[in-house]
């Protein structure tokens, strides 16, 4: 019969096994951060990676996550500038690249970010081949063709967040302006993730 001591220590004593539903966040900015929280709070993995070249904001983040791992169910989140971070994800959302400037279009970052894709999503695929991967860097639907191109994905692999932040935004100003909860308010905003992008209004099916 098992002492209350082996009881107590039994998970520290099992051997390390590979994760069922691993998430990695590539870029500890504010968009990362608050995808890596939306995780953490929605029990989404059993494992969380973040990778960013900036060691000291991602140490820190990743502390910060883990001393609040206490309340949470995710029982590990690691963390490394490295891409083998990423080994075996089912999920990698990119959210790295630099920051857009005032008067800046998101079109500006192209370059800068097709040269920084080209560096992480051939890593990215040699550690999980399997993953799917979430795009969320801007301009997000040219970087989406991107990362499908370099990485090799099927169609169905490779997603970008597209205009879903602009259809949120659309829905709560039509709300504060009619005096409305969000959810009550039904709209669209598609086309391209910036300048060109289009609002298409819906109107809700009358309920029986």
């Amino acid at each position: 019969m098992a002492t209350l001591k082996d009881q107590l220590t039994v998970n520290l004593l099992e051997e390390e096994q590979s994760p069922q539903n691993k998430i990695t966040v590539v870029g500890v900015g504010a968009v990362g951060m608050a995808c890596a929280i939306s995780i953490l709070t929605k029990d989404l993995a059993d494992e969380l990676a973040l990778a960013d070249v900036t060691e000291d904001k991602l140490k820190g983040e990743t502390m910060a996550l883990q001393h609040g791992s206490l309340v949470l169910r995710t029982p590990k989140i690691v963390s490394g500038k490295d891409c083998h971070v990423t080994a075996n994800s089912t999920l990698v959302i990119i959210t790295a690249g630099p920051r857009q400037q005032e008067g800046e279009s998101r079109l500006h970052l192209v370059q800068r970010h097709v040269n920084l894709f080209t560096f992480i999503i051939p890593n990215v695929v040699k550690y999980s081949p399997n993953c799917k991967l979430l795009i969320v860097s801007n301009p997000v639907d040219i970087l989406t063709y991107v990362a499908w191109k370099i990485s090799g994905f099927p169609k169905n692999r490779v997603i970008g967040s597209g205009c879903h932040l602009d259809s949120a935004r659309f829905r709560y100003l039509m709300g504060e302006r009619l005096g409305v909860h969000p959810s009550s308010c039904q709209g669209w905003v598609l086309g391209e993730h910036g300048d060109s992008s289009v609002v298409i209004p819906t109107k809700t099916p009358n309920k029986p």
